[in-house]
């Protein structure tokens, strides 16, 4: 419930949260829960293919530029620097793609345990940008998907009022009723609930 001192400001606000409403309705699919605890379940345990989708980092504004790409999956050799955290800075070559623990581990990024001996520090990839990729034929196929996949679906382009419309599927209610005090409006939104749900990660 939404309360205001007038008529205006509620049109206003209304607005403005349909829209809201309407983009996070365009982006959610219809078979993925929205359960935080299934989410968490689904990507804490997802298989070693998936979990190489999700050790994505961002390409440096020079890659970005030259193969209209935002991320790309960690391989080993490729070239990173430190964005974030107590190493940010730190250049260097990927030297293993650990999976299991969600890291990665770059060359000449270690430590020196109390007997002396050296351990590599694990990074996460979101912590890093990629400023020179490991090029073979696999890879360059997947940039050129993916720069192609870009443009069909017009990335980066604001969302407009015709996409911010109401639909049947989302439900508006608006009053505005004077009291015995003063003029109060309110407004009520909701949605249709999902009748069934689907982890993507799990196979059929």
């Amino acid at each position: 419930f939404f309360f205001f001192n007038d008529t205006a400001t509620t049109e206003i606000y209304t607005e403005q949260i349909v829209g809201s409403v309407r983009c996070v309705q365009e982006t959610a699919h219809k078979e993925v829960t929205s359960s935080r605890r299934k989410q968490r379940r689904a990507h804490f345990s997802a298989p070693s293919h998936i979990r190489r989708k999700l050790l994505s980092a961002h390409l440096s504004t020079e890659l970005r530029k030259k193969y209209s790409v935002r991320a790309m999956p960690v391989r080993k050799d490729d070239e990173v620097i430190v964005v974030r955290g107590n190493f940010k800075g730190h250049k260097g070559k990927v030297t293993t793609v650990y999976r299991r623990k969600w890291c990665i581990y770059i060359d000449k990024l270690q430590k020196t345990k109390a007997n002396g001996a050296p351990y590599q520090i694990p990074i996460h990839p979101s912590n890093v940008t990629i400023t020179k990729l490991k090029i073979d034929k696999d890879r360059n196929d997947l940039l050129k998907r993916k720069a192609v996949k870009a443009i069909q679906k017009g990335k980066g382009e604001k969302y407009t009022v015709k996409d911010t419309a109401l639909t049947p599927d989302l439900s508006l209610i608006h009053i505005s009723e004077p009291t015995r005090l003063l003029s109060i409006s309110y407004a009520v939104f909701c949605l249709k609930k999902k009748k069934k749900f689907f982890n993507p990660y799990q196979s059929r």
